[in-house]
């Protein structure tokens, strides 16, 4: 890569100007679309992408990854490795990241080492070339916030923490104001609500947005950090069954299994297409309004577990109910939408993919596939250490 100048990236960048960017984590569901994105503007793209075989199987480098990109195959931890994939750098996005809040709850030295120890790494390298890299965008998760944010029709707003264990043993699944007792209402999540982590998963993704916008304002890297709602759309890994939602009942559903949906099915999340996270990948590329902040990526709308597990069921024809087991997973949240007036204000963000509109294409790649059912050993894992009650 022919390095260009160190200069910062004020109001827009032209949509002629060229730039080299390295992608961690480039090989994988969102890192791959986002390497698409970059390579069809004309950047000219590095990955760096260890190919975790929970993710990937032990196949290699996948077909999907883009073939005018340069491929690294190493991981983030490995500080040679991390600054040879720096040289002559001017932008990095920073997806890597072992995914699964489950998992991430018994294996906690991989996720803590992957993702802390990982974007450590990475900020290590980029202090040491400060003033070449122009900027930085970190993939952070709403799983930061824990619960979303209520409001009680008595109290006004309450930042809620986890159910109590008492509650979810009576199975009151909704959440209940800790100061009068009443069922709050579900509000949109804005970036200044308080962060209550519930998985290590969790707080890991919190360190990576921290570690990543505290180096960045003290070296002056301009950094953005992304929080993805629930990510959906082609190429997520439907074998792994750690992964998102819309993957892993895909994945049931593709071997004649219903959906197993904890608690009621009635916990809602804000579905977001792929697509609009690249979409807001790149608009943070090209402004320096969101530098050194938090921004939601959403798209503001709520929808149940019960009718995603609906919407797929009937997209792959197949007449299989969900399973409601009833039980309740460890550190699981209610209710959890974003607000995206920051991304709208800050980068000129607006969801163009419904979940109506994007589950149709997500089903025609699934068709393609062959998915290994894993949910039944991980729900299995999960019981044995007392996870799931």
């Amino acid at each position: 890569m022919d390095s260009t100048d160190g200069r910062a990236i004020k109001g827009r960048q032209s949509s002629m100007e060229k730039m080299n960017v390295l992608v961690t984590g480039g090989a994988g569901f969102i890192g791959s679309h986002l390497v698409d994105a970059l390579v069809g503007r004309g950047h000219r793209v590095r990955v760096l992408d260890a190919l975790v075989p929970q993710v990937h199987g032990e196949a290699g480098a996948p077909q999907y990854l883009n073939p005018e990109a340069e491929f690294v195959r190493a991981d983030v931890c490995d500080a040679a490795a991390v600054s040879r994939a720096l040289e002559g750098v001017d932008v990095v996005y920073h997806e890597a990241a072992e995914v699964g809040v489950g998992q991430s709850m018994y294996e906690i030295r991989r996720y803590v080492g992957a993702n802390d120890m990982g974007t450590a790494t990475l900020l290590e390298s980029l202090v040491n070339r400060r003033g070449r890299v122009r900027k930085l965008v970190v993939a952070s998760s709403m799983s930061i916030y824990g619960e979303g944010a209520y409001r009680c029709a008595g109290c006004g707003v309450v930042h809620a923490k986890l159910r109590p264990a008492a509650q979810l043993r009576e199975r009151r699944w909704e959440v209940e104001c800790p100061a009068c007792g009443e069922e709050l209402r579900p509000a949109p999540t804005g970036e200044d609500k308080p962060l209550f982590p519930t998985s290590v998963y969790a707080v890991t993704k919190q360190d990576q947005e921290q570690f990543s916008l505290v180096v960045g304002r003290a070296y002056d890297i301009p950094t953005v950090a992304l929080r993805y709602f629930n990510v959906y759309g082609t190429r997520q890994a439907l074998s792994n069954p750690y992964t998102g939602v819309c993957a892993i009942f895909s994945s049931r559903l593709l071997n004649e299994q219903a959906p197993v949906v904890f608690e009621d099915g009635g916990q809602t999340r804000d579905f977001v297409h792929v697509s609009d996270i690249v979409q807001a990948n790149l608009l943070a590329l090209e402004t320096d309004r969101a530098d050194y902040t938090a921004v939601n990526v959403g798209t503001g709308r709520a929808t149940s577990i019960n009718e995603v597990s609906r919407l797929l069921a009937e997209g792959l024809g197949k007449d299989l109910k969900p399973e409601v087991t009833g039980k309740y997973r460890e550190g699981d949240i209610r209710h959890c939408v974003a607000d995206i007036t920051r991304a709208r204000s800050l980068l000129g963000y607006e969801p163009r993919v419904t979940l109506e509109a994007g589950i149709p294409e997500l089903l025609e790649w699934v068709r393609r596939q062959e998915a290994a059912d894993g949910v039944e050993r991980a729900t299995a894992e999960l019981e044995s250490r007392q996870l799931v009650r």
